[in-house]
């Protein structure tokens, strides 16, 4: 006698399976029906177009208040920078001494090609001579970063070096434009742009500081900018940027008849009694001014006396 076959097994009846009935050929097939029912849902469709619609309107939003202050246009021409111009303009910053022709390069308006009077300056990129922002902004940060690495590398790092530094540069160049709106209004230079030139140029004493800072701490063995090679370090990135700014300014400032035949940027021939007063701003702007505040911003003391200073007030503020 044979003994009975034994009961099917019912381990293939999907008996309890989340998936029963969607195992086989083309399983899964019922996922993308799910996520094109949610893509095509007028509800999500709905969320979007109101998501993308408060985009829209914050950026405009913002975009209309910024233009309030400064023209968002404007400040695309001075960043509208180059990789050979950047090399070249910072050896121009450091070694201006040799460097002709001063004057930047105009081109007629292609609206007006006969019109005298509508000339535009070429951007940076193509104009060695023309102001932008992207070199001062970029060497305002790395300013920032150096001289809190440098204090690192000398032992008096403590929390509030970066703060301090950023404060101090972020007020020197707020003292700086305050001086040159002052300076515009009372040398009656209304034109925007001339006043975005100077902001611009404002930011280029960032780079004689930064090579200060590096030579002297070279040279000095992690002593700071003191001590003769310090001090000659900074005269000479003084002079270079001075003489840099004198020579560059004088279109700003200074502008004669011949400029003002072609350049439709606002310049006019101005009286000999104005260009007097020009004259002695723009002197003491690039010697007296700049001497004090890259005297400021590159001074860095690496004496045993500052570090245990420093030392001092970082353990004062982690105990208080």
């Amino acid at each position: 006698m044979r003994s009975p076959p034994p009961p099917q097994s019912q381990s293939h009846s999907n008996y309890g399976s989340p998936y029963n009935g969607q195992v086989g050929g083309g399983g899964g097939g019922t996922f993308a029906p799910a996520f094109g029912g949610f893509i095509n849902d007028p509800t999500a469709q709905m969320g979007y177009q109101v998501g993308k619609t408060a985009l829209n309107a914050g950026q405009e939003y913002m975009e209309q208040n910024i233009n309030r202050y400064v023209s968002i246009s404007a400040l695309k021409h001075y960043f509208n920078v180059s990789t050979p111009y950047v090399l070249r303009k910072l050896l121009l910053v450091l070694f201006p001494w040799r460097h002709k022709p001063w004057s930047r390069e105009q081109r007629p308006s292609h609206s007006t090609p006969s019109d005298a009077s509508n000339y535009y300056f070429l951007p940076p990129r193509d104009d060695i001579n023309s102001p932008d922002m992207y070199i001062p902004v970029m060497a305002f940060v790395t300013y920032i970063l150096l001289s809190t690495l440098l204090a690192g590398l000398r032992g008096a790092f403590h929390p509030e070096v970066m703060g301090l530094t950023a404060t101090t540069a972020f007020v020197v160049v707020l003292l700086e434009i305050l001086g040159l709106k002052f300076g515009t209004y009372v040398l009656s230079i209304s034109n925007d742009s001339q006043l975005l030139d100077l902001v611009a140029y404002s930011g280029y004493k960032f780079v004689g500081v930064i090579v200060t800072l590096v030579i002297s701490e070279i040279l000095n063995r992690g002593q700071g900018t003191g001590g003769w090679a310090g001090w000659t370090v900074f005269g000479y990135t003084f002079m270079a940027n001075a003489f840099f700014l004198l020579r560059s300014l004088k279109y700003v400032l200074l502008p004669d008849s011949s400029s003002s035949t072609t350049a439709g940027s606002g310049m006019h021939t101005i009286a000999r009694a104005q260009r007097n007063r020009r004259t002695q701003f723009l002197f003491i702007y690039s010697y007296v001014v700049q001497f004090i505040f890259m005297w400021i911003l590159s001074r860095q003391d690496g004496s045993p006396a500052q570090i245990k200073t420093a030392a001092g007030a970082a353990k004062g503020a982690v105990g208080g």
